[in-house]
């Protein structure tokens, strides 16, 4: 019995060993990095978060090129314009697919845009943005609806009589209000059960994924798939939501279909299109999930840059007053407000992109997957790797911004005052998996801000503390709950 105790003890311990030498042989294969431990990797010293700060630190000490390891899974963090740019535009076929993790590919399977590749991703990514434009991204259409959405926003707004309130919850609604005007062909008011559930679904998946849980649950499916936690209840309002969506689309069906422009009666009519095409992966089920991204996509980050932009705004009165006295100078009293007017208003213009810049709001960029052997930056990166670009490096790349860290409206203008680009400026990400909805966010940004900075003096509380630099990490970076005043501008009416 002893001898046998023995064997099994010796058999196990030569085997963790054979796992443990297998490990760190492999390591040789990757770009360097800091130490892993076995099977949890590098979790512990990241505190189970890929926070952008600690990888900027890490980058310092290994170089622009690095891996960590998330348990067993290696990750090439790329960090810098220059890192970059060399992965997501040089090589951006190379990393053009998305790695399937196991809470990912728990939740949405092969469906939608977001977590998949090959050629389901191409179909739904091609269907997505040319419907879009169909429906009116870049066009009047659309920016009619963004207008209206806008005056909704300025009503409640105006509905607080310069008493102190907290914008969060009425910028999401509307943020999100104007992607379901896009999907379903109209908005929700705010006491929808619906709306009511979305809005819930949407902030608790994007708060877990930068959470412990997350992290376990990659690492350990086999595991967390049977031991109780919050995890089981993001699985529980991904139900919930695709049985509203299911609601929409069953009463979409209803209708005639010359009476109702959305993306849902868009993509119905493309499955009815398709349905002899052997090769089509147009159904119901990839339909639900690619509205699902939409939302996921659209709602959270537009409408957290927007909070970010008001914040900005209140600490930095001189930009507000200056971007006001050009609104003034620019559009007359009766005019309505234009996508095009950015044209005509280039400081106005430098100041939301500096927004976005300053704010990093997705600090991290979408991890890629490499789907043929490589190079970034000298380094051999092998078929099936993962990389992750940090991109609050590149917006804050001391070779590219003249004050990375101050909020600073001069990085886009030049000498004479007018607007110019910056190629360090990759908010949306870049390469094939750039931003689907890039224009769109552009202009509901432009509008909502443009009219809301039009309307009203914004202003901190008296007796309120705070700085515009105080973050919450979830799925995006969040500013820290704050209030504000909304005065009217004289210069407006």
């Amino acid at each position: 019995m002893f001898s046998l105790v023995s064997a099994l003890a010796m058999l196990a311990t030569s085997l963790l060993l054979l796992r443990m030498l297998t490990f760190f042989l492999a390591r040789n294969q990757f770009p360097p990095g800091p130490c892993p431990l076995p099977i949890l990797g590098n979790l512990l010293q990241l505190n189970f978060q890929l926070h952008p700060e600690k990888l900027g630190q890490l980058a310092r000490k290994h170089g622009s090129v690095f891996t960590v390891w998330l348990g067993s899974t290696p990750v090439v963090v790329l960090n810098g314009f220059q890192a970059v740019k060399d992965a997501l535009v040089t090589h951006s076929e190379d990393f053009a697919d998305w790695p399937v993790t196991p809470l990912f590919e728990d939740l949405f399977g092969d469906k939608g845009i977001i977590s998949t590749s090959g050629h389901t991703w191409l179909q739904q990514r091609r269907f997505g943005l040319t419907t879009l434009r169909n429906l009116g991204m870049g066009k009047k259409v659309l920016e009619q609806r963004l207008q209206e959405e806008a005056q909704h926003l300025v009503e409640r707004f105006r509905r607080e009589n310069g008493k102190s309130f907290d914008p969060h919850v009425p910028i999401v609604r509307a943020a999100a209000n104007v992607i379901c005007a896009l999907v379903f062909g109209h908005r929700f008011s705010r006491g929808d059960p619906f709306f009511q559930e979305l809005m819930k679904a949407i902030d608790f998946g994007l708060a877990f994924v930068n959470t412990i849980w997350r992290r376990l649950y990659d690492v350990f499916p086999w595991l967390l798939r049977h031991l109780p936690g919050p995890h089981h209840k993001v699985f529980r309002y991904q139900e919930i939501v695709k049985g509203l969506i299911c609601q929409e689309i069953q009463s979409h069906k209803q209708r005639v279909p010359e009476d109702a422009e959305d993306f849902i009666s868009c993509y119905l009519a493309q499955i009815t299109k398709r349905k002899d095409d052997p090769m089509s992966t147009f159904n119901e089920e990839n339909l639900i999930q690619v509205i699902i991204d939409l939302f996921l996509g659209g709602t959270e980050t537009t409408a957290t840059t927007l909070r970010w932009a008001l914040l900005y705004m209140i600490h930095h009165r001189d930009v507000q007053e200056k971007v006001q006295k050009e609104l003034d100078a620019v559009v007359a009293p009766s005019e309505v407000i234009s996508f095009e007017d950015r044209k005509r208003l280039p400081y106005t213009n430098a100041v939301l992109h500096e927004v976005q810049r300053f704010c990093s709001v997705i600090s991290m960029g979408a991890v890629r997957n490499c789907v043929t052997a490589t190079t970034v930056q000298g380094f051999p990166i092998h078929k099936g790797t993962i990389i992750l670009p940090n991109l609050a490096s590149v917006l804050y790349d001391l070779e590219h911004w003249e004050t990375p860290w101050q909020f600073n409206p001069k990085h886009f203008l030049d000498e004479e005052g007018n607007f110019v680009i910056n190629e360090a400026f990759l908010s949306f990400s870049a390469g094939h998996r750039v931003c689907l909805g890039e224009q769109l966010a552009k202009a509901e940004l432009f509008l909502v801000f443009t009219n809301l900075l039009w309307e009203f003096q914004l202003q901190i509380p008296e007796g309120a503390s705070g700085n515009e630099r105080d973050y919450i990490f979830w799925g995006t970076l969040q500013p820290q709950p704050y209030k504000i005043c909304a005065s009217p501008h004289l210069g407006s009416s």
